[in-house]
């Protein structure tokens, strides 16, 4: 299974991320950006998130 990552070092906390998908990113009570537990993540969605990253931060990774 696919799964987004946000490289959290790179991470300029736009939100982005956040406006576009936000049934998968979200911030967190920290104030950093967490990928929600999901049981399955909407490819296209997340896949713009990806492409309007400013600091290309967000990845697939394959669990």
């Amino acid at each position: 299974m696919k799964v987004p990552v946000v490289e959290l070092s790179d991470c300029i906390l736009c939100e982005v991320c956040t406006e576009i998908c936000p049934e998968v990113f979200q911030m967190n009570a920290a104030g950093y950006v967490e990928v929600i537990d999901l049981d399955a993540y909407p490819v296209a969605e997340v896949d713009e998130a990806i492409k309007n990253c400013p600091v290309d931060c967000i990845f697939w990774e394959n669990k």
